[in-house]
């Protein structure tokens, strides 16, 4: 909600009021998912896979989100894979014109008795390296700008640790086995959401992987829905949840269960994603990656923003973590479109 005559506000004020519906001087652009590049990486002496497990260099990279392309908030988890790293799980870390990778075709799970959070989960050099991260950019970013957070939820953790389609075959063939499976795999997810709260993440993106084009929105209120409610009561900050696809098939669902923002992806028009959630909770994105964010150019970006302004939606950023070889100045061009639109809005 923008309103007149409300006064400056650093960008940590910003995001926070976006995250809670509340005034803001304008529309915060938030990043919930990765926005780092082999530019940046470049940029600032921070590649790829040292990045993803060095918290100076994670803090360097992740804070050129705020610092050179403008945006409101600090995401420093660039993967999807910390989690699973300190799980057990075969690891791919690639170079710095790649993802590291989780190698699903060696699962470490085979049963629900096999799920297990290790008791060095916190203290594995993948998750300490975030956590120690977060207390960097707090120390250094804290009271400017938001400090987000990530913390895998248990339906990605399966996919990593049972592999994707022994864990999609669980959940058709044993509903029973499969919860118990997320139950156990979501003290993963609050351990090490409560770990990033407590080193200074002013919120947290809980990335949950049944998307669109894998799960139905009937499976995810079988299996989600109030796992992801008891979320919102067990992790003391705002919460982003993620899901890539096509998913406005879920979306009144997920604004039930009282999460702070719902992150996502340009398949959902804004104005059909906003009729949806009614206020409810906030959105943010939704700004292509693959066509938009790498391929087209800043006239292309700055029209995909303008959309989601019109739409009112609550924050503006990339749908998901951007392909590492985007163009800074597509990046630079979400903040800028941002400020001309209110620019034009104030002119008249």
């Amino acid at each position: 909600m923008v309103k007149e005559q409300i006064k400056p506000m650093t960008s940590r004020e910003r995001v926070l009021a976006g995250l809670r519906r509340e005034p803001v001087d304008r529309t915060p652009v938030c990043n919930p998912t990765s926005v780092a590049t082999v530019e940046l990486m470049d940029l600032v002496d921070a590649h790829f896979p040292e990045a993803n497990r060095n918290p100076e260099m994670m803090a360097r990279l992740a804070a050129t989100g705020y610092t050179e392309i403008g945006f409101d908030s600090i995401m420093p988890v660039f993967s999807i894979i910390q989690e699973s790293s300190a799980l057990g799980c075969k690891m791919q870390w690639e170079q710095k014109d790649n993802w590291p990778t989780v190698r699903m075709r060696e699962p470490i799970w085979r049963d629900v008795e096999d799920v297990v959070i290790p008791n060095d989960f916190l203290t594995h050099p993948d998750t300490a390296c975030v956590i120690e991260c977060i207390k960097i950019l707090k120390k250094e970013y804290g009271d400017d700008v938001a400090i987000i957070g990530k913390t895998m939820g248990p339906w990605t953790l399966g996919y990593h640790c049972f592999g994707v389609e022994p864990f999609l075959l669980m959940s058709l063939d044993d509903p029973g086995k499969t919860k118990l499976a997320l139950e156990r795999m979501k003290e993963a997810t609050i351990q090490f959401g409560m770990a990033q709260i407590e080193a200074g993440a002013d919120a947290l993106t809980v990335p949950d992987h049944a998307t669109g084009d894998l799960v139905s929105g009937e499976y995810y209120d079988r299996y989600l829905k109030d796992m992801h409610a008891e979320f919102v009561d067990l992790l003391p900050v705002p919460l982003i949840l993620h899901i890539c696809g096509r998913t406005v098939d879920r979306m009144n669902s997920i604004a039930e269960t009282g999460i702070a923002a719902f992150h996502f992806d340009s398949k959902n028009k804004p104005q059909e994603s906003m009729d949806i959630i009614e206020d409810r909770i906030s959105l943010v994105g939704n700004i292509n990656n693959p066509e938009t964010l790498y391929a087209k150019g800043p006239d292309a970006v700055r029209d995909e923003v303008c959309a989601n302004l019109d739409a009112g939606v609550h924050m503006v950023g990339p749908e998901c973590a951007i392909p590492l070889q985007t163009a800074i100045e597509n990046l630079t061009a979400i903040p800028n479109a941002v400020k001309e639109w209110h620019s034009r809005r104030e002119s008249h």
